[in-house]
């Protein structure tokens, strides 16, 4: 592959972002910021932060999507500061952390930057106030990278530690701790259909089921260190950066290995980005190069190559860019081809090879096609002689010449042999169910034995009589999910009209579910996904859908009933309901009103607080975030009492009123240390204090002052 557009830069490129406005945001390791139009790459505006970064293997720079805010690791890795981009000024730091400081992030709704650490702990600030927001359960061991999902609902850590914590930020509060890699965990990103992937120190990949924790598929191991990942196409592609400067590409529907040198590059990939509007791979490396790549590169060619009807070369631009199989054009290709392979077929079951050549024309030359094509008519030299065993009434014989040939499976004949197998089974069935006609059964089905895929049918047939009997009643009656119980254990059920009838109406049904769904109609769609779930090969699938079409039922009876509480439970449990047009007005509302909020707490001002979020105090998933809002309110509060320099007495009694509210994980450290150099003669120590915490906050709790 080669880039359609190339930057050089004098130091290694660390990160790079693509803004709101479509601005392409590049930073080096120096903390060099530039702006530029991602189109020319013309150099549109920039500043240097002046923090230069020795290491980069984790994330060490983070911007909002306006870039209106970044936040850094310090040159010395032992602070976290969040900067107003315009004004270059440090608006908040995080200071706490015992030992360095390992990696950072902000999440995609720009509202927290997380700084994370060799202690394991993850402190969160609000990025709009300065103020610490939370702790997240801490890891025992270091930090290694932070992730988010795409809408900004949940976070992940992965640790040395050897697992992955799961933190929900609607509700504040921890979920999955996902165990299962033998090795320190270095690399995670989140997925779509509720899946994350992680990566470990031997390069070991893990897809994880978030809802469950479970692992979903484990991935053979990577011969290279993973540097950089990052997801593409809509979730379709996973492409792996490594420190030898390979480019590895992922199918994340098949978990298969496209290509493990995709790109190839002479240095560490240190930054890597995809762009869904263009379809361009952003690559940076350590030696300062930025490259730009379409990972649709040659599709023109292939269209052009369909228009000419000039197949000769396609296998060269396949080679090239071996994405190129997954483009529109390609499955048009695709198509084509296995039109031109069935007409050819046709041609040869007739016995008209030469049509069947002149037929295969368009991709004679291509050498993929070209070694098929001369199997397929190497294939068809016996077919004379099925069609002479099968007319002749040879069945046996006719049969192990199509097993020899499988290709002869897709010909009228064989069908035919089929339908005629079909018949004479059901016909045996009648007999064969009766004792004293039993001999005759088996003479009907006599040209048929012999035949290895035949032979369980006769004999289950015959010792199992009462089994199909069972089964036509059952499927009769409707009972799918004894039916499948049935067929589970006497496969040769399946031979039967009556499973085929069954399968057909169980496949009507699923369409009939999607179909409903996508009207809207909830409830029959309900209705119809309970049959379904009696069946075996839709079950877990149904499950699925079923508890999602419950749960969007419910929220929209809790949103017609004004029942609020109901409504954030199920956002808060139902990630996939954010995306209804309700569920953005709840999380829009929320965040307006949690953004009004804040600028009362700031001011140390809980009744501003309190009137702003009235309508949420009774829904117990936004009590840890009410908490967390009001514990900076009364901070305030003490620093301005602090200032005013209120009497030791007052001081002291504000602190223990607060840790016995909201423990000491949020702000209350850093204060108290300032506490106690301007009160010496202190002798309040917070390990001896009664501890509360955000999550047992209640909205009873919420009072004046700190201070009375």
């Amino acid at each position: 592959m080669k880039a359609i557009r190339v930057k050089k830069f004098p130091e290694a490129i660390i990160y790079i972002k693509i803004l709101e406005d479509l601005t392409l945001l590049v930073a080096d390791s120096k903390t060099t910021v530039r702006y530029f139009d991602k189109i020319d790459l013309k150099l549109l505006t920039g500043f240097k932060a002046k923090i230069e970064h020795k290491r980069y293997k984790t994330n060490v720079i983070s911007f909002t999507n306006d870039a209106s805010f970044f936040a850094s690791l310090s040159s010395d890795c032992r602070e976290t500061v969040l900067f107003n981009s315009k004004t270059k000024k440090s608006i908040a730091k995080v200071t706490r952390h015992q030992g360095e400081v390992s990696c950072l992030g902000i999440d995609p709704r720009d509202r927290y930057m997380f700084s994370c650490g060799d202690d394991g702990k993850t402190f969160v600030v609000d990025i709009k106030s300065g103020k610490l927001a939370l702790v997240l359960p801490a890891h025992p061991d270091t930090i290694n990278d932070i992730a988010f999902s795409k809408n900004g609902q949940w976070v992940a850590t992965a640790s040395y530690d050897k697992t992955v914590h799961l933190f929900n930020l609607a509700t504040m509060k921890a979920s999955h701790k996902l165990i299962g890699h033998s090795y320190p965990v270095m690399k995670i990103v989140f997925l779509n259909k509720y899946r994350l992937l992680s990566i470990d120190k031997k390069n070991n990949t893990i897809i994880w089921d978030t809802k469950s924790g479970e692992i979903l598929k484990r991935i053979q191991a990577i011969h290279d260190n993973v540097s950089q990942i990052v997801v593409a196409k809509e979730y379709k592609f996973l492409f792996v950066g490594t420190e030898l400067g390979y480019i590895l590409v992922y199918d994340l529907e098949s978990y298969e290995l496209i290509n493990d040198k995709y790109i190839k590059l002479t240095s560490n990939i240190s930054a890597m980005i995809f762009d869904e509007a263009t379809r361009e791979l952003l690559v940076g490396t350590e030696d300062g190069d930025l490259l730009i790549y379409n990972i649709e590169a040659g599709v023109e060619k292939l269209k052009e190559l369909v228009e000419k009807k000039d197949f000769d070369t396609l296998d060269i631009y396949t080679k090239i860019n071996p994405l190129l199989i997954y483009t529109d054009i390609y499955d048009f290709i695709s198509t084509l081809w296995d039109k031109t392979l069935e007409k050819a077929q046709i041609c040869l079951q007739n016995n008209d090879r030469e049509r069947a050549k002149n037929i295969f024309y368009l991709f004679n030359k291509v050498p993929a096609k070209k070694t098929i094509i001369k199997n397929v008519l190497s294939e068809y030299d016996d077919f004379t002689q099925f069609t002479t065993l099968a007319k002749q009434g040879k069945i046996a014989l006719a049969y192990g010449v199509a097993n020899q040939h499988p290709l002869y499976k897709s010909s009228n004949v064989y069908k035919a042999l089929e339908q005629k197998w079909q018949k004479t089974f059901v016909l045996a069935q009648q007999y064969a169910l009766d004792r004293t006609t039993v001999e005759k059964a088996k003479d009907i089905l006599a040209p048929f034995r012999g035949i290895s895929s035949k032979t369980a049918f006769i004999q289950e047939l015959f010792s199992k009589g009462g089994v199909y009997q069972r089964f036509k009643d059952v499927v009769g009656k409707k009972e799918f999910k004894l039916a499948c119980e049935l067929v589970k254990h006497h496969p040769y059920l399946k031979e039967f009209p009556e499973y085929k009838n069954m399968i057909n109406y169980a496949d009507k049904l699923y369409a009939k579910v999607y179909e409903l769904i996508e009207k809207d109609d909830i409830n029959t769609a309900l209705k119809i996904a309970q049959i379904l779930y009696d069946f075996n090969d839709f079950s877990l699938e149904i499950k699925e859908i079923m508890r999602d079409i419950t749960a969007k039922q419910q929220f929209n009876s809790a949103i017609v009933d004004g029942d609020m509480v109901t409504a954030y439970a199920l956002l808060d449990k139902h990630e996939d309901l954010l995306n209804t047009a309700d569920g953005k007005k709840l999380q829009e509302d929320w965040a307006k009103d949690i953004d009004i909020a804040n600028t009362y707490a700031v001011k140390g001002n809980p009744e501003g607080v309190e009137k702003t979020l009235e309508k949420y105090m009774h829904i117990r998933s936004r009590y840890v975030s009410l908490a967390t809002m009001f514990s900076w309110c009364y901070m305030r509060q003490l620093e301005s009492a602090l200032v005013r320099k209120e009497d030791i007495k007052v001081m002291e009694a504000g602190i223990k009123k607060f840790v016995s509210y909201f423990g000491i994980e949020n702000q209350m450290e850093s204060f108290f240390h300032i506490f106690k150099k301007y009160y010496k003669d202190s002798k309040l120590e917070l390990d001896t204090l009664p501890k509360g915490s955000l999550s047992e906050w209640k909205p009873s709790m919420i009072f004046n002052s700190i201070l009375d």
